[in-house]
């Protein structure tokens, strides 16, 4: 390690012991010390990549240094100082750099992509910015639960140009979340300077805009950011807002280690070499007494030696061994549902009434629920889904949310970090395109990856029939089919609204609830008054027949039992999927080999729509028994049209009858 003959920075001690001063000291030196030798291991092939910290630790080790242990931090994969001040332990660190099963992922991901409730860290994934909205939900839970914590969440000047990082400021700012935003500006976004990053002057001006308080500063100054933390922490614990602190370093090596630095101005590695915040840190505390040069030595051979062994362990580990059934299983929490029976009286319940009874109940069954969703309280949803709820259960669990899908469903997954449930609406199924990030790549893969389950529901009124247009009327299921990790609900009446919302609450991963829209008020039908839940993953014959089979969902059935009541002689086998993922492939079989017909309908386009994926297998496992070939119907490979004419078109409504004629002449 090198040393410097001259120190370019000031500590000012005020407030610290000797033994703090030397814990922090030690807790700075440890990161960097790893670090030498992942960079010799990186040489030595025996780790295949690395984004390196140096020079930055002073932020790291300074924030994690000021959180109390049970506070939830969210690193980037540039702090391994929060991972080494939070004592995570050296050798799972080196397993999971290697991909060994000791590690904290399985060998699924790499680097710092993970998190571990043990340490409560939270690891990013590779889309710079979604942690930002998580650290929000964590710190709403803390203060719905009135706990007195501080989060604390970090992103760069690079990752600040993303626009998780303005809805998640926003949502912040709107709730008053006792959250700390650390921005590292390190004057790099890979090999983009920051003059091209960000047209402000500094990151703490875009406090005003947010009415965020924001201090700037200087990364390198262990102390600084240390006293700073701790200060703004003692402040948001009892009084709770966010704040910003931006972190004045550099990023003296390359984005990663195999990218180089060909681009950097010549000398300005030399210049921040001489702001290194280890080394000033370290020569102050010699220049004062605090160190000594036994102490020193002392340290650093502990030091060698642990790091040393701890890689030892992890590489003398056998190579992770795994399985096709393992991987697959391992998409969702081991979650086996109880069916809670439908018993008591029932009444006449409109589609939405239903959906508004199951919110309701589950409210009452579980107080760590919060719904959250844009005009969702006293205005009570664009359909009335929630109307009324908010006076029941307050405005801290019925959350009216900004314009920001994405914070907002980050937020649901931050909820569920903590401890908690979370429902978020979106206005249409179409807008979730704005949160899509969100829930393809944390909500779905974050139990694969790590092991954290994700205990949110999405619902999305979905489909076309009301002349909505383009933007208000798609539907967009397949969108989601292909994704591993979500469960994905689509009931078709009343009765099964209301259970599988409920059951979809229950459970604890991920689950997105279609509601067709045009169902909401034309349909009504006996519900159950009391709570209780439908099985998730079970289809239902709605009508019985050898002639045909029509495998539906959703809106589809009730086309489906439309087209047959006009059919004398005629008789189908009618089955509602109910859920789309997991998929009842033991129902499509047996009904499959009925009749032998078969037509799978669904109101998404056809190409890439989920009937492909159904008459794919039933090619594969029901061959020799189909007197015909499957037929598809659906909509048209377009937009959804406004106008009703055109929309009736694009329906497949409109070709259901001439696909069973096709169909039964076979």
């Amino acid at each position: 390690m090198k040393t410097l003959e001259k120190r370019s920075i000031d500590f000012d001690t005020k407030g610290f012991e000797k033994q703090d001063l030397l814990d922090i000291y030690e807790a700075l030196l440890l990161p960097r010390m790893v670090e030498e030798k992942m960079l010799v291991f990186l040489r030595q092939g025996k780790i295949s990549k690395w984004f390196s910290g140096w020079g930055q630790e002073g932020i790291s080790v300074g924030c994690a240094f000021s959180m109390n242990e049970d506070e939830y931090i969210l690193p980037m994969h540039r702090n391994l100082g929060v991972f080494t001040t939070r004592k995570v332990p050296l050798e799972r660190l080196f397993a999971q750099f290697q991909g060994k099963a000791s590690g904290y992922t399985n060998g699924r991901d790499r680097s710092f992509h993970f998190g571990t409730q043990d340490h409560n860290i939270v690891g990013m994934i590779s889309h710079l910015g979604p942690q930002l909205g998580i650290a929000d939900g964590i710190a709403l839970g803390n203060k719905i639960k009135d706990l007195q914590k501080s989060t604390i969440v970090f992103t760069g000047d690079g990752g600040a140009s993303e626009g998780d990082f303005h809805e998640s400021l926003n949502v912040a700012a709107v709730w008053d979340l006792p959250v700390i935003f650390v921005i590292e500006n390190n004057s790099w976004g890979l090999s983009t300077p920051s003059e091209e990053q960000y047209k402000c002057e500094k990151f703490i001006d875009k406090g005003v805009g947010y009415g965020i308080e924001a201090i700037r500063v200087d990364g390198n100054n262990v102390l600084e950011v240390v006293r700073t933390v701790q200060n703004i922490n003692n402040e948001i614990r009892k009084n709770p807002r966010p704040f910003i602190i931006e972190a004045m370093t550099y990023r003296v090596r390359g984005h990663e280690e195999s990218s180089g630095t060909k681009y950097y101005p010549e000398g300005v590695q030399e210049l921040w070499g001489e702001k290194d915040p280890v080394l000033n840190y370290e020569l102050f505390l010699k220049e004062n007494g605090f160190l000594s040069d036994e102490k020193e030595h002392t340290v650093k051979n502990q030091f060698r030696k642990l790091i040393q062994s701890s890689f030892d362990i992890a590489h003398k580990e056998e190579p992770i061994v795994s399985s096709e059934e393992k991987e697959e299983e391992d998409v969702f929490l081991a979650y086996e549902q109880q069916v809670v029976s439908a018993n008591g009286d029932s009444k006449e319940m409109r589609f939405i009434d239903a959906i508004h009874d199951a919110l309701l109940q589950s409210m009452e069954k579980y107080p760590e629920l919060v719904l959250m969703g844009q005009d969702i309280a006293e205005y009570g949803g664009a359909f009335k889904v929630t109307e009324g709820l908010v006076d029941v259960f307050g405005k801290d669990r019925v959350r009216n949310t900004p314009l920001c899908e994405s914070a907002i469903v980050g937020a649901g997954l931050g909820l569920s970090i903590n401890g908690m449930k979370a429902m978020v609406e979106m206005q249409f199924a179409d807008f979730v395109t704005c949160g899509f990030n969100q829930i393809v790549n944390n909500l779905a893969k974050i139990y694969w990856r790590w092991g954290q389950n994700a205990d949110v529901v999405v619902r999305m009124p979905t489909g076309a029939g009301t002349g909505a247009g383009p933007f208000h009327s798609q539907s967009n299921e397949a969108w989601f089919f292909h994704t591993p990790g979500l469960k994905i609900v689509y009931p078709s009446n009343p009765l099964d609204a209301k259970g599988l919302l409920n059951a979809s609450i229950e459970d604890p991963n991920p689950v997105l609830y279609f509601e067709h829209k045009y169902l909401y008020r034309s349909m009504k039908m006996e519900v159950p008054e009391a709570y209780y839940t439908t099985e998730i993953g079970k289809a239902v014959s709605v009508s019985t027949g050898n002639d045909l089979t029509i495998i539906t969902y959703g809106l589809g059935v009730h086309w489906a039992i439309d087209e047959m009541k006009n059919r004398e002689g005629v008789s189908a086998e009618i089955i509602d999927l109910r859920t789309l993922i997991p998929l009842d492939k033991e129902a499509i079989y047996d009904a499959v080999k009925k009749s032998g017909k078969v037509i799978v309908l669904h109101e998404d386009c056809l190409a890439g729509g989920i009937g492909g994926e159904i008459s794919a297998l039933i090619n594969e496992h029901c061959f020799e028994h189909l007197d015909a070939p499957v037929m598809r119907v659906a909509s048209l490979n377009s937009p959804v049209p406004f106008a009703e004419n055109i929309e009736s078109i694009f329906l497949p409504k409109a070709r259901l009858t001439e696909t069973v004629d096709r169909l039964l002449r076979y």
